[in-house]
């Protein structure tokens, strides 16, 4: 059974910083190319960060030169650590694989993790 879970997220000043975390589980995802989501009520989930099987990035526009995507392919995990946050950066955050895993014809999502970037 295919599973994301992610945390680390939380409530931080402007300009501050946060690392989140996402174990996934139930498939081997060294293979995978994998990604950090983000998406806020009343907007479609997009695509911040990417991370392929051979460490390649990308990066939205929106958060290059802040945000970085790393992983660790024994634990099966993917982290984001986010430097210099902003406002708008407030959303949850989701990893994925890149493009979204689907299993039975439904792509699997796990709960995200709340980032709120508030004074």
């Amino acid at each position: 059974q295919v599973q994301f879970v992610e945390s680390g997220g939380g409530l931080v000043q402007p300009g501050g910083s946060l690392r989140l975390s996402c174990a996934a589980s139930g498939r081997t995802f060294a293979f995978y190319a994998m990604g950090w989501y983000r998406q806020t009520p009343g907007k479609q989930r997009e695509l911040v960060a990417t991370i392929t099987m051979t460490g390649s990035t990308n990066y939205a526009e929106s958060v290059k030169g802040r945000f970085t995507i790393s992983r660790d392919i024994t634990k099966n995990a993917v982290y984001l650590q986010m430097n210099s946050l902003k406002p708008e950066d407030t959303a949850v955050y989701y990893c994925n694989t890149d493009p979204p895993i689907v299993v039975g014809g439904r792509q699997i999502w796990g709960q995200g993790t709340q980032v709120t970037v508030s004074s």
